[in-house]
């Protein structure tokens, strides 16, 4: 039997492996779609995260960050915000005395340097290409409580406790009737990879329109991503275009500095996602434990959905390096105060200040307007309060 279960071995659910891992605790990990092996000729893949450096600093401890830096990335050491030219706030790196703000990385390649570290793991058995059938949890007293999980394979997985890592559609929280609150968002989002004819500076910048933010993401080489946010019959339309035709949206869509000095580009590869909130009533029921989008998603604007979900990791580690007796009320009652109480009201606060972001710099009303010029002007000249934003926004605070 395993002391945990981890029901998907994405980003989130691998680096949580690798932890208890270095914990010794045995552990088993159900990963229906395995990531594919790295091929420098190969495209970046549509699905990029801006990864912050306290998740660096979390994934250099696990073991993960030499591989994923040995694939590829791209250090970003700028971030501009604006709605018009005279109202702008631009952040550096150079401000908070670090090297880059973070990195921009395939999610794909997040997970592979997790697997590739977990291939050391001997206490880590991984079920790959597996998803689950049937999930039960026993009826015996709560220091003898377990979980059994079936494959699909008909192979059954038992553990003292089964960890749902297993996204916004969780089985596990399913399973264990667990609720959610949230909404979808009224727009959804385009992401648009392209390839640039010359080099561009590693600076990142979202632009406010009243039909939705604009947003520039530079990746390796000369690869960018571009997130085109608007209503879902807008995008939908965009979608059916070709890339010439797309391509000609996107010059009357975007700011000019997408092509600063005659830089042209290609587009390579476009989708559209829905945006969704939601927020699960519990992170613990059972023997049963949510993290990341299992547990909250989170509007994408800021770029924090797969920080939270590490900093969920780093919480739950926190608190199982202190037991070895996991069935035990103390490490039951140590899980709800020092991870559930304290992950839910964090992840609830970021949610519902990008909530309030987005309503500020989405609206046109007159009144909040004025206010969001007025913030963006003031902001760019108080230095100070620049530096505590930033080192909040990425993780340094």
């Amino acid at each position: 039997m395993y002391d945990f279960c981890i029901n998907g071995g994405g980003m989130v659910g691998a680096a949580l492996a690798l932890g208890l891992a270095q914990q010794r605790f045995k552990v088993a990990v159900i990963e229906p779609t395995p990531p594919r092996e790295f091929n420098a000729e190969d495209g970046p893949d549509l699905r990029v995260s801006a990864i912050s450096a306290s998740s660096v600093s979390l994934l250099r401890k696990l073991g993960a960050w030499q591989y994923i830096e040995s694939m590829r990335y791209k250090a970003y050491t700028g971030l501009s915000v604006w709605d018009a030219p005279q109202h702008r706030t631009d952040f550096t790196s150079q401000s908070v005395g670090e090297k880059q703000l973070g990195y921009f990385v395939e999610n794909r390649l997040i997970q592979l340097g997790c697997h590739k570290a977990l291939e050391a793991c001997s206490q880590v058995d991984i079920y790959s290409g597996q998803s689950v059938k049937h999930i039960e949890q026993s009826d015996s007293g709560e220091e003898n409580k377990q979980v059994s999980v079936v494959l699909c394979n008909g192979e059954g997985v038992s553990a003292t406790w089964l960890i749902g890592a297993d996204g916004a559609h969780s089985q596990v929280r399913q399973a264990m009737g667990i609720g959610s609150s949230g909404w979808q968002y009224q727009q959804q989002a385009m992401g648009i990879t392209i390839l640039l004819d010359k080099p561009v500076k590693p600076i990142t910048w979202q632009q406010f329109t009243p039909q939705g933010p604009r947003a520039f993401l530079p990746m390796f080489g000369n690869y960018g991503s571009l997130v085109w946010y608007d209503n879902p019959d807008v995008l939908a339309n965009l979608s059916k275009l070709n890339n010439g035709q797309l391509s000609s949206e996107i010059m009357n869509a975007f700011p000019l500095e997408l092509t600063a000095d005659g830089n042209g580009f290609t587009i390579v590869d476009k989708a559209v996602f829905p945006l969704t909130r939601a927020h699960a009533s519990e992170y613990i029921r059972g023997n049963c434990v949510l993290i990341g989008d299992a547990a909250h998603t989170i509007n994408p604007l800021a770029g924090q959905g797969v920080n939270l979900g590490f900093k969920d990791v780093e919480a739950l580690l926190a608190v199982s390096a202190q037991y070895t007796a996991l069935s035990s009320h103390d490490f039951r009652a140590a899980l709800k105060a020092n991870y559930e109480a304290p992950r839910r009201r964090d992840n609830a606060l970021m949610m519902s200040a990008m909530d309030g972001f987005y309503t500020l710099f989405s609206n046109e009303l007159a009144p909040i307007k004025w206010f969001r010029n007025q913030l963006l002007s003031v902001a760019q000249r108080i230095e100070p309060a620049k530096r505590e934003v930033l080192k909040y926004a990425i993780g340094l605070r």
